[in-house]
């Protein structure tokens, strides 16, 4: 279930260009690391010029999440977005290309005792996280003291997700298609770890409408379902790249109320948990994609909040 396996298609012409950047993003992560970081600064940079449909996703996200800031304070926090994700994007070639033990000297993690006093009642852990920009390298630098599974959305490029299946084999247990919950369940049962974000829009099925910065949110179910069948403790987590870039810091929190006495109860359990982490680095936050695409009573005219006017 771990292994990607190669195949000879991923060697027809057209992946020809991708092979390429995949090789210079891998000779990359060979360079000093100060390196690395100004080469995703500029890299987000680049793309906070180019990107325009993801710029403005991203502005229309903090017009909503933010509204107590000026114009040109939101602007600033798009530009930093950019630029951290920018950043994030190295980071993930770090995980997926070199192992990244070098930099467990300037990681800290806070709250280990308490995913391993989870671990330790012999129930299974749903490690409750969310986009940030340093969520692969955070996997793996935790993946140094604990044995963990993830959940992934499948890339619809056959190499793209083959390279990043590979990266991930060598730190997680377990690789689950995100629509895999029998396979989640399954694993909880046996008593391992599981890593799960609820926190993008996959439409108002199978969601309730939670506020999330003050904004009705689509907020799946599947986290109570998925720790009630696999009868989970639930483990928020965060992790963040330090001012200055001197580290990082990745915690581990206290297990939360889930299940709870309801679905939407324990929506806004994890939508307040969120915030209250995103608001610590708010531009390390994955504000790239459409969060409030999905709004109550819109259900013919989803994304309208993100239409130019």
């Amino acid at each position: 279930m771990n292994k990607p396996q190669f195949t000879t298609a991923m060697l027809h012409p057209r992946y020809w260009i991708l092979w390429f950047f995949i090789g210079c993003a891998a000779a990359i992560t060979r360079l000093p690391y100060r390196w690395q970081i100004s080469i995703g600064k500029y890299f987000g940079l680049l793309l906070h010029k180019i990107a325009r449909s993801r710029r403005h996703v991203a502005e229309v996200n903090i017009r909503l999440c933010f509204p107590e800031q000026s114009p040109a304070e939101q602007a600033q926090l798009v530009r930093q977005i950019f630029i951290d994700n920018g950043i994030g994007f190295m980071e993930t070639m770090i995980s997926w290309f070199r192992a990244p033990d070098y930099l467990l000297p300037i990681c800290r993690i806070n709250g280990l005792d308490k995913l391993q006093a989870a671990h330790a009642t012999g129930r299974g852990v749903l490690i409750l996280g969310g986009h940030f920009s340093m969520l692969d390298l955070a996997g793996t630098l935790v993946g140094n003291h604990a044995t963990v599974s993830i959940t992934y959305k499948p890339q619809k490029n056959a190499v793209l997700n083959f390279i990043m299946k590979r990266g991930r084999s060598r730190t997680y247990k377990n690789q689950f298609v995100s629509k895999d919950i029998r396979g989640m369940m399954r694993a909880l049962k046996q008593g391992d770890a599981v890593w799960y974000a609820p926190d993008q829009d996959f439409g108002p099925d199978n969601s309730v409408f939670a506020p999330f910065f003050g904004v009705p949110t689509a907020t799946l179910t599947a986290t109570s379902r998925i720790a009630k069948a696999g009868n989970a403790v639930v483990i928020p987590t965060s992790f963040f790249r330090l001012p200055g870039n001197t580290g990082y810091e990745i915690n581990f929190f206290d297990p939360l109320p889930i299940p709870g006495e309801s679905d939407e109860a324990d929506a806004v359990v994890a939508n307040q948990f969120l915030e209250q982490q995103i608001r610590r680095y708010p531009s390390q936050y994955l504000w790239l994609h459409k969060r409030f695409k999905s709004q109550p009573g819109e259900a013919g005219e989803r994304g309208r909040l993100y239409q130019r006017r």
